[in-house]
């Protein structure tokens, strides 16, 4: 039945048939001589070139589209993979950060903080940052006491958007670039955020520095996230963003920034310092007095550093700080010892130290310390006293350039003198002065007489001038600087 089945069926002749036939024999004998190593040749080679293929792509992918990919992963499993630290911050971490981690870590820095300024340490960093919201209206983010400051101008957001964006000072001294020993740090490391936000019009940031020569600093850049391997880079040539003590470059996007001082081969660089001598109380009957002295830049957000730095060990700044000349002609700075006061001894057996040249010129904020203790009594001597107070002279230059310029370094304390409160210190003129533009706005509005007087004078008496100084003020309008100005130099 299926003979006579394949034979009514079978469109072919028999003959075509019988060589059809033998056909499929060779070919099922042909088959059945196939090997499995062939077969692998075949079929597993190209399924190994494409798994290579696919890894290959997977190390090569940037890292921000891997964290996006994991961060895809990440919404399914509940732990997800780990991202490292920089390499420039391995040695103080400990355990590499997680995607939770750094995703905490940006949310906090880029919180709203009300107009505060906040300082913390975020990832083993020490930052000051301030969050705010900007709409079309524009908006202005200033950090208290460091003469940082960003300007969003009006139309730099779109109607109807609204932009979070965080400005923050970078105290992890890691962050700043690897420079040469010809070049010098003479401002902060500043953080604009988001990292790539862009805007309809640029953005103004602006920040100290203390090269003597402007036309020597230049601008530097990192076009990276603030947990990322910093890569900086010059933003245009020495003295296209600074002025007399100020940095101002106007932004296409945010990213890192910070300025070098750079000095034509030939000429000698130079950059101001500020001496700073912090101790702690002395309290009655206390035996030992630390004393320390820090090199920084003349910049109002490293002496905050230093305040910062001093707060654990309740030291606190002893006078007024010191401005020194420093060159970099790589002489290391000395700290002499000259004087003590009767009664009290120095305990370190040398009473000379020395900072490496490098430590300063590269703005890493070094310190030195002296200790003393008080003389015990001899014999038939009262030295009760004596030891009620102490004073201390201290000189200090760089080495081989005493003669040419020293700095007298002197501390007072007495058991009796009150520490409850910092004592007044002379500094330099406020620092967190308004952007030029914000000010330009003021003195359009403050400028005309109102007969209301609700104008520049109602501001000058708000801001606590008495009414001498307003009348003087208002009697000096042909003076180089407007009544505004006056009432602005006292704002904050």
């Amino acid at each position: 039945m299926g003979f006579f089945r394949q034979e009514h069926w079978s469109p072919w002749p028999r003959v075509q048939g019988n060589r059809q036939h033998q056909a499929t024999r060779r070919m099922c004998s042909y088959e059945s001589s196939f090997q499995p190593a062939q077969f692998l040749l075949l079929v597993g080679v190209p399924l190994a070139s494409a798994v290579l293929l696919v890894q290959c792509l997977r190390w090569r992918c940037p890292r921000r589209l891997l964290g996006s990919c994991w961060k895809l992963e990440s919404q399914e499993e509940p732990a997800p993979p780990p991202t490292p630290l920089p390499e420039d911050e391995s040695s103080r971490a400990g355990l590499p950060a997680t995607l939770q981690e750094v995703a905490t870590f940006y949310q906090e820095l880029h919180t709203p903080t009300q107009g505060q300024t906040v300082i913390r340490q975020l990832m083993h960093k020490l930052l000051v940052f301030s969050a705010r919201e900007v709409d079309h209206r524009g908006g202005c983010l200033m950090l208290q006491d460091t003469g940082i400051s960003l300007l969003i101008p009006p139309g730099a957001v779109s109607m109807g958007r609204q932009e979070r964006v965080s400005l923050t000072l970078v105290w992890d001294l890691t962050d700043a670039p690897s420079l040469s020993r010809a070049q010098g740090l003479v401002s902060p490391v500043v953080a604009c955020g988001p990292h790539g936000a862009s805007f309809l019009k640029p953005c103004t940031l602006t920040f100290k520095h203390c090269a003597q020569q402007p036309s020597q600093a230049r601008a530097y850049s990192s076009n990276t996230a603030l947990l990322d391997t910093k890569a900086w880079k010059p933003l245009g040539r020495p003295g296209d963003h600074t002025s007399r003590d100020e940095c101002r470059i106007h932004l296409s996007h945010f990213s890192l920034y910070t300025c070098v001082l750079e000095a034509p081969v030939g000429r000698e660089a130079r950059k101001w310092l500020q001496l700073a001598l912090f101790c702690s109380p002395l309290a009655p009957g206390q035996s030992h007095l630390q004393l320390r002295v820090y090199f920084l830049n003349n910049t109002p957000c490293a002496l905050q550093w230093a305040v910062t730095n001093e707060q654990p060990h309740g030291g606190r700044l002893r006078g007024p700080c010191q401005l020194f000349d420093f060159t970099g002609a790589r002489g290391d700075q000395c700290l002499k010892l000259k004087y003590i006061s009767e009664g009290w001894e120095n305990v370190d057996d040398s009473s000379c130290q020395l900072v490496p040249h490098l430590h300063i010129w590269h703005g890493k904020c070094p310190f030195r310390s002296f200790c003393f203790r008080r003389k015990a009594a001899k014999d038939n001597e009262d030295c009760s006293a004596l030891t009620n107070e102490i004073i201390v002279t201290m000189h200090t230059f760089q080495d081989g350039l005493e003669t040419k310029y020293m700095e007298i370094l002197r501390f007072q304390a007495s058991e009796e003198e009150s520490w409850t409160a910092p004592p007044p210190v002379t500094q330099p003129p406020a620092c967190n002065r308004l952007p030029p533009e914000l000010f330009e706005q003021l003195q359009m509005l403050l400028e005309p007489n109102s007969i209301t007087g609700n104008d520049w004078r109602r501001l000058a008496s708000h801001l606590g001038l008495c009414g001498m100084k307003i009348r003087m003020t208002f009697m000096r309008r042909s003076d180089s600087r407007c009544p505004s100005e006056y009432c602005e130099s006292h704002i904050l």
